[in-house]
Parts: C-alpha cells; structure tokens; sequence
C-alpha cells in the first residue's frame, strides 16, 4: 500500500501530517524564542522585603539599653558613645543566637562570641556582623539590617 493511498477523511497523508507537525513545532520554537528575548536583560525576581527597621525616637533608648528585636534578628544596644545594632543570625549556619552574661551564644552547634560579636569559641567562621543605625528625616532611628559597618561603628546622637 503506497503513502498516496494511506489518506485520511480529510485527504491528508501520514507523511504530510508529520511534516507539517514538525515545521508547526519547528515555527512555534522561533516564535518563543524570539518572544522571549526582550525579557532577557529585566530580572523576573521580585525583591525581597526592605530590611530597614525604623524603631523609635532616641529618646525611647536610654543609654544602657540592650534590647532584642525578635521578629528582626538584631540587637539594639545604646551607651554613653551612641547606638549601635548586632545581627542575631550566627555566621555558622543561621541559627538566632541569644545574649549570654559575656557576650553571645548559638543555641544550636555552640559558637560563642564575645560582646561586640567576636568569634571566641565554636565553629563560627566569622563575627556577628555590626548593622548601619540612622536616623530618618522624622527623627526616628532606623537599623539597615542589608548594610554592614566596622565593628565599633556607632551612631552618635
């Protein structure tokens, strides 16, 4: 039996319906390809939420203050030199560490560091990062949890 009397109802061969399935498929590539390329150069990421936490009024902060923002993950400390903000995400794996009496500790494989974020024991790679503390033009103080400063940067009111 011969490809010309293989046809179907509507008079089409087998041969002619898998070409044109295949220059269909083929065709339909190139338009996707082409469709697509003005979207290359645009990231299809959203960004993430702001990790910019306005708090209070400095006067809410009397010096001596240390206070941990649990939904946060940081610490906010005041003293007589200024304010000054340290993550709570250990270095080692991200667990939230918590304030012991000499500085820092993680819960969860024992990194130890000292009062300003020090590594002293554990297997910690690296100090707790120190955060940018401003004020913003209300007046309020505002910790950037994205930007890191050198330890011993504090923001002097």
């Amino acid at each position: 039996m011969s490809d010309e009397t293989c046809k179907d109802k509507n008079g089409i061969s087998r041969r002619d319906l898998l070409t044109k399935s295949a220059l269909g498929t083929f065709f339909a590539a190139i338009a996707g390809t082409v469709l697509g390329f003005p979207v290359l150069p645009k990231p299809i990421v959203s960004p993430g939420p702001s990790r910019k936490y306005k708090l209070g009024t400095p006067e809410e902060f009397p010096a001596g203050t240390a206070l941990k923002m649990d939904k946060e993950n940081f610490f906010l400390f005041r003293d007589e030199e200024g304010f000054f903000a340290i993550t709570a995400i250990c270095t080692h794996l991200g667990c939230i560490v918590s304030q012991s009496q000499d500085g820092f500790a993680c819960p969860c494989h024992g990194s130890r560091f000292s009062a300003d974020g020090r590594v002293v024991g554990g297997p910690a790679p690296r100090a707790l990062p120190w955060l940018k503390v401003s004020l913003t033009p209300d007046g309020k103080l505002m910790v950037d949890a994205e930007q890191e400063v050198a330890v011993g940067t504090k923001f002097m009111v």
